[in-house]
């Protein structure tokens, strides 16, 4: 017998009818409702939640149910819970000054604690869903788990564990270190691959460690400390091997990708994600249409690296690359943007302090886009490339119930989103 028939029979009527009866509802009074970005607003409207999902919308403000909880926001715009496609959540990312003084006094334990706070800095800015491109495998992987089952505050992750990278590339850590150093780094880190069959294993091993995404350094980087440049770093065999292997694997595939050369390798490889995007030349961007790939422009990046770099808080290889980054992205994202390019939301935060993640939107605004759509890069689109959109990024019967508010209307002023007022996640209120 059905053990939960069997409970029922045991204890009797009352129990039966228990276990039928719907769990109680939230009633979310909004003055107007952005329900899919992209489209006309509705005016006021009442949300029903129930058990983390959004049940119904109804025209008004509708009297709640018998049991029901109401939130007030009439005097708020409720949208979809922002989505971040390029993240650092792990350790003590976005104040290079503290953390190469704390550095020789953390490990793992306490970059873990750190990541916890930074997740929940960024749930609290109205964020719900990130991907997570780069931080200690099992521990992010710990810190995903942690909050999918509530026990800690933070957006949903999908994670990509450690970056691919070739030898001396952006994602070596070795890269400028003490020689004794740098060879206890390398017989650990299994992220660095040289030539296909090994750049295969190290994606197999990445799957393995719990990555849900994959990401390789298609060029060098700004932030890594060394000499070399931002050009292309990986072969497009290379490129390639990775790609088909994680798409076997059933995982997509973001670039960190500056310069022009190895974005349009990754393109032509069949990546999903060209993050950064630095130096767009007119033959990249025909390329990255046709192929249907994404940007994802994260513009805060090179401002906030050439901040740090112009002040003596990053190495000096890093001084000149942080220079070139930033004097080229805006432009390469304008033409990009207005030749149509797809365009995700993502900003790179930990290179940038955490919570301050929706400053991206006026710069994106800065770059040619409408702020309606910005807002639909962090919401339908981004949704679109983690292959959730019937899950996130609308408001919509049947989808999960994350939902932000803020005062005003950020079609008329983007700025409004770095203020949120309120914040729920799969149901739950974390911001009120």
């Amino acid at each position: 017998m059905n053990r939960l028939i069997a409970a029922a029979l045991l204890l009797g009527p009352a129990a039966a009818v228990a276990q039928g009866a719907p769990s109680p509802a939230t009633f979310i009074h909004a003055g107007r409702v952005i329900a899919e970005p992209g489209k006309a607003p509705l005016g006021p409207t009442t949300i029903i939640v129930r058990d983390g999902k959004v049940a119904e919308l109804r025209d008004g403000h509708v009297a709640p149910d018998s049991g029901a909880s109401v939130i007030d926001l009439r005097d708020k715009t409720v949208l979809p819970g922002l989505i971040d496609l390029h993240v650092h959540l792990w350790g003590f990312r976005g104040d290079p000054i503290q953390t190469r003084a704390t550095a020789i006094n953390r490990d793992v334990s306490d970059d873990l604690i750190y990541a916890a706070a930074n997740a929940k800095k960024t749930l609290s800015a109205g964020f719900t869903t990130v991907r997570d491109l780069g931080g200690n495998p099992r521990g992010i992987r710990a810190l995903r788990d942690g909050i999918a089952r509530g026990d800690i505050a933070g957006p949903a992750i999908v994670n990509a564990g450690t970056m691919i990278s070739v030898t001396g590339g952006h994602g070596d850590g070795a890269n400028g270190v003490r020689e004794d150093i740098a060879d206890m780094i390398k017989d650990t880190q299994v992220n660095v691959c040289d030539g296909v069959d090994d750049c295969r294993r190290a994606v197999r091993q990445q799957v393995g460690l719990g990555a849900q995404v994959i990401k390789f350094a298609a060029t060098g980087g700004v932030l890594s400390n060394v000499s070399g440049g931002l050009g292309r770093a990986m072969q497009p065999e290379e490129m390639r091997a990775i790609i088909d292997t994680a798409h076997a694997l059933g995982r997509r595939v973001a670039a960190h990708s500056h310069a022009a050369e190895g974005t349009r390798a990754a393109v032509e490889a069949g990546v999903d994600t060209i993050d950064h995007g630095t130096f767009l030349d007119d033959e990249t961007i025909r390329l990255m249409k046709a192929k249907g790939t994404w940007l994802v422009p994260t513009m805060m990046a090179p401002r906030a690296a050439l901040a740090q770099a112009r002040g003596g808080q990053l190495p000096p290889a890093t001084i000149p690359k942080a220079e070139e980054a930033a004097a080229a992205a805006i432009e390469s994202h304008r033409r990009a943007i207005a030749s149509g390019v797809k365009v995700a939301f993502g900003t790179d935060t930990g290179v940038s302090p955490h919570g301050d993640n929706a400053q991206e939107f006026a710069l994106m605004v800065e770059a040619g886009m409408t702020p309606a759509q910005a807002i639909r890069a962090a919401t339908v689109s981004a949704a679109e490339v983690l292959g959730q959109s019937a899950v996130i990024g609308t408001i919509a019967p049947g989808k999960q119930a994350d939902l932000i508010a803020v005062d005003g209307d950020p079609l008329a002023d983007v700025k409004r989103l770095e203020t949120v007022a309120f914040v729920m996640a799969d149901g739950v209120v974390h911001k009120d």
